[in-house]
């Protein structure tokens, strides 16, 4: 069977896998006699049948020093799934993200009778740090320090369990000091309730982002063909992530010449096998894989133009000394075909690779209603070389809008008798519209990082999600004075414990 997808549109983990629709497409065309067929689920077959983000039940416990040093931080998660299903690792980055000598994480699998849960447009770090990240919140309170020298203050180069082992970069405070003074941090009041703007409690709040950066084999084939031509191919897919275009570039890039001069083949499952589209890791990863053929490629056009292997590629030709040839003029015989791929060895064990963030956001309560409107927020991240930017502060503001919806109003009813999900549409199942969303402001740390990759690159995509719904759930609580530790923070869960409404002027935001 062979599997042609050069556009699939919007994955969100959910599509990660090859699922029984697409199999079943695949058995009806064959039985068809190859003619085309077509499988399209209602939304709620999509919500019963494709996999979700597990519910957890998280319980943490922070223990400092009166400096503000943690000394013991615990975290234990409960989450359900089928039958030999796997655990939610909402604990996963409290096992990496500060320091501390005594740690304990634990995360338990119930079984339950639902649709799967398995990867659902972020991974576990995304429910990890909405518990995480208001502990936080809550223990720098309770000494009477400021959120962001805490976490500061909690700062580690190394792997907290394994000391030996570094970072490969890891430049969290510098994420948090650069949002803090771009975000206006130090006009924050700390008294919860303090600022209002008409009938509005306004609050700002920040947390931290973090995912890991995972490191994995891929392979790209590239061709020259006689006009300069170069064609890549790897079964690598585009979802809406711009990958053609990084792929592009780094081709170009890679081999002297313009952006034009490269076609981009994708999904094509007769390619060479690529690292994949998830997890963050399909950016780095494949732009690695086409980088790997394509330094085969300048081997093999030095082999041909008989120029040794140092041999310059730019502006479409290969210069070696005051010798000069095109590029082109290497296949005017026949096309040059190469293939090779990337893979990492045990550089992972060498190393921690991680991508940091720090996420800041202003809210606003209304004092009658209880209702929570988002007014700005920031996203602050540090993820190796950006290859490139544009497409990357897409991916990052559509994982804040994301973070919106898990913080605020994105829940599922289950109905307990017959196993699945009520609210499997949207009209009851409520995400954010451009109404939700304010202006988003993302701030990428200008580093690179040699020992990720040879792009020296790392993921961005979930790292935009994950922390956004714990600086929310403290902003609101600095707006309030209430903490809600039940997402989504929906205004029926704070609006009887709301301050009292008294008359007067406006405080000055």
């Amino acid at each position: 069977m062979r599997l042609d997808s050069p556009y699939i549109g919007g994955g969100f983990g959910g599509k990660l896998f090859v699922r029984a629709d697409a199999v079943m497409a695949a058995l009806g065309s064959r039985a068809i006699d190859g003619r085309p067929v077509k499988v399209a689920l209602q939304r709620p077959i999509v919500i019963n049948n494709a996999t979700h983000r597990p519910a957890t039940i998280q319980r943490i416990r922070i223990g400092t020093e009166r400096d503000g040093r943690i000394t013991a931080i615990g975290h234990q998660s409960w989450s359900g799934d089928l039958p030999g299903g796997g655990l939610e690792t909402a604990a996963a980055q409290t096992k990496l993200l500060y320091a501390g000598a005594n740690r304990m994480t634990a995360m338990r699998l119930a079984t339950l009778d639902l649709p799967e849960g398995n990867a659902m447009r972020a991974p576990g770090e995304a429910p990890g740090l909405m518990a995480l990240e208001i502990a936080m919140d809550e223990m720098a309170e309770t000494l009477g320090m400021d959120p962001v020298e805490f976490r500061i203050l909690n700062d580690t180069q190394v792997d907290p369990q394994k000391p030996e082992r570094p970072f490969s970069s890891r430049r969290f405070v510098e994420c948090l000091r650069t949002g803090a003074d771009r975000f206006g941090w130090s006009r924050r009041n700390p008294t919860p309730g303090a600022i209002r703007d008409g009938d509005h409690l306004i609050g700002v709040g920040m947390a931290a982002g973090f995912r890991n950066n995972l490191l994995m084999k891929s392979a790209a084939r590239v061709r020259l063909n006689g006009d300069g031509v170069i064609i890549v191919e790897t079964d690598m897919t585009d979802i809406g992530t711009g990958t053609y275009t990084i792929l592009a570039q780094t081709a170009a890039e890679t081999m002297g010449v313009t952006i034009d001069k490269i076609i981009v083949r994708l999904g094509d499952s007769d390619f060479p096998a690529s690292a994949g589209s998830g997890g963050q890791w399909g950016a780095n990863n494949s732009t690695s894989g086409v980088y790997a053929a394509c330094m085969k490629l300048r081997e093999r056009v030095t082999e041909r133009l008989g120029y040794p292997a140092d041999a310059t590629f730019s502006d479409g030709r290969v210069r070696s000394g005051r010798r000069s040839a095109t590029l082109a003029s290497a296949a005017a015989d026949s096309t040059i075909v190469v293939e090779d791929f990337i893979e990492y060895g045990d550089l992972d064990k060498q190393y921690q690779q991680s991508t940091f963030a720090g996420h800041f956001v202003e809210v606003a309560v209304d004092a009658y209603t209880g209702e929570t409107r988002i007014r700005r927020m920031l996203a602050v991240c540090a993820a190796g070389r950006i290859l490139n930017p544009k497409t990357a502060r897409s991916q990052v503001i559509g994982a804040m809008t994301m973070g919106v919806g898990a913080a605020l109003m994105e829940e599922l009813a289950v109905d307990t008798r017959r196993g699945f999900f009520v609210n499997h549409d949207l009209a009851g199942y409520e995400v954010p519209v451009h109404a939700d969303i304010p202006h988003q402001d993302v701030i990428f740390i200008d580093e690179v990082d040699d020992k990720s990759s040879p792009m020296k690159a790392k993921g961005v995509g979930e790292l935009g999600i994950c922390g956004v719904a714990a600086a929310i759930a403290n902003a609101v609580y600095n707006a309030t004075g209430v903490r809600v530790r039940d997402y989504p923070i929906t205004l029926d869960k704070h609006i009887d414990r709301l301050p009292a409404i008294t008359p007067g002027p406006s405080i000055p935001v």
